[in-house]
Parts: C-alpha cells; sequence; structure tokens
C-alpha cells in the first residue's frame, strides 16, 4: 500500500511471469533496460545463475541515481559492486515465503556506497510485508539457515503436531487450523511481549501438569539439539552456494 501499482515497471522474459504483476495494476516490460530507464530503485529478484548475464545487461544504463537491491541467493556485495558501476548504490536483501501474506522475516545489508537515506527507504517500503532488519552480511545466509529455511522446519512441525491431534482422535482439518493458530500465537507472543522464549515456555508449564509431561518426551528426541543441527546445516549450505 506504499506503492501506487502504476509506479511499477516489472520485467521479464516471458508473459507468464508478468501475469501476476499485471492483474495487480502493474506495468510490465519484456526489457530490462527499459526498467532502469523509467525507474530509480531497482529489485533484482533472478535465480543466482541468471544474475551476472542481467548485471553485464543493464550495467550500461545504471546511473548514480539508481539505487540496485539484490535478492539472489549467494550473490555477495562484493561480486555485485564488481559487476557494476562503480560508486553504485547497492543493497543486498534475504526475504522469506511468508512475505506473500505480509508477514515475512527480511534482513538486508548495505554496499559501499549505499548511505542511511537508501537504507531507510528500503526498510520503510519493506515494512509492509513484515520484519526488517538491517545487518551486518555475514548474517544474511545465517538468517537463511533461520527463517528462509526456518519456514520449513515450522511447516514440518505444525504437521506432526496436528497428526498428533488426529491419532487422539480429532479430525485432520480442525487440528490443522488448530495447530497453525497455535504457532501465530506463540509467534505474536514472543514479538509483542519481548520475553525469552524460555520465560514464556516456563509460563504455561504447571508443576505435575500436561505440559512439562509433553515437553519430557521432546527433550528426549533431542527436539532442540536436532532443531539447531537444521540451522547450522542449512547455513553451511547457503555458504557453500555462494562459493559455487
Amino acid at each position: 500500500g506504499k506503492v501506487p501499482a502504476s509506479s511499477i515497471l516489472a520485467s521479464a522474459p516471458s508473459d507468464k511471469n508478468l501475469d501476476t504483476w499485471r492483474e495487480s495494476g502493474c506495468r510490465t516490460t519484456h526489457c530490462n533496460l527499459e526498467v532502469l530507464q523509467e525507474s530509480t530503485l531497482v529489485f533484482l529478484a533472478t535465480k543466482p545463475h541468471v544474475l551476472p548475464g542481467v548485471l553485464q545487461e543493464i550495467r550500461p544504463a545504471v546511473g548514480p541515481h539508481h539505487v540496485i537491491v539484490s535478492l539472489a541467493a549467494g550473490i555477495t556485495l562484493q561480486t555485485l559492486q564488481r559487476l557494476l558501476p562503480s560508486g553504485t548504490k547497492v543493497l543486498r536483501l534475504m526475504p522469506n515465503l511468508p512475505c506473500v501474506v505480509q508477514a515475512g522475516a527480511m534482513v538486508f545489508a548495505r554496499g559501499s556506497s549505499a548511505g542511511d537515506e537508501e537504507a531507510a527507504l528500503l526498510k520503510s517500503l519493506l515494512s509492509s510485508c513484515g520484519l526488517c532488519e538491517e545487518v551486518p552480511e555475514s548474517y544474511i545466509n545465517i538468517h537463511t539457515g533461520l527463517s528462509g529455511s526456518g519456514v520449513a522446519y515450522v511447516y514440518l512441525f505444525a504437521e506432526a503436531l496436528a497428526e498428533g491431534a488426529v491419532k487422539m482422535g480429532m479430525p485432520g482439518g480442525l487440528a490443522s487450523r488448530i495447530a497453525a493458530q497455535t504457532l501465530l500465537g506463540a509467534a505474536k507472543m514472543m514479538l509483542e511481549t519481548g520475553e525469552h522464549p524460555a520465560k514464556l515456555r516456563g509460563d504455561v508449564c504447571t508443576p505435575g501438569g500436561t505440559t512439562i509431561h509433553a515437553l519430557h518426551q521432546l527433550e528426549k528426541g533431542a527436539l532442540r539439539a536436532t532443531v539447531m543441527n537444521a540451522v547450522e546445516a542449512a547455513t553451511n549450505r547457503a555458504c557453500d552456494m555462494a562459493k559455487d
């Protein structure tokens, strides 16, 4: 809601990728250079292996007034700055899937020529899509392991929660809705109270009650260590992909 759809120009090789943009009222083109001519803030949302070719194509049209934001996984600020004209204002952004429902978690890092004004502009625009934080570039791969891939860990946990309820006799559809609302409520409490999750977990437990018996089973299954290992594995893979 911060930018009129008519002010957005999207470019892609095929009409298939542009249909959604047109339905939203945005202008579209098949010419990447047209985007540079018409826009000051330019988002590069390509597959990593495609991006160097796109940068080579648009390089002659990039000027000091442009702000270039890359969403390509594994492409470092150093590489972006090397492939674009010297002094180009470049930022690197990593979103996650829930951005599509305005509940995303995004981090970005700025290149050497991007200043406070560019960082503030990006953060302001993306705040409508969820949480947006500026971080050192070294955190971006960690964010991938924590939040980019982490969405899938949560879906797996939600599935397991619902299946546990199904096992005990609850219909699947109802169990899935309650599991989703449980996760949503727990996350909202973390964000709104600012409390450490261990404190909130302790608030749910009563001596000899249902929760502590259930948590004992999760501890026996090494849930915490397994999730920490998952974040580590995804982060390491993101680092490896950046080297490829």
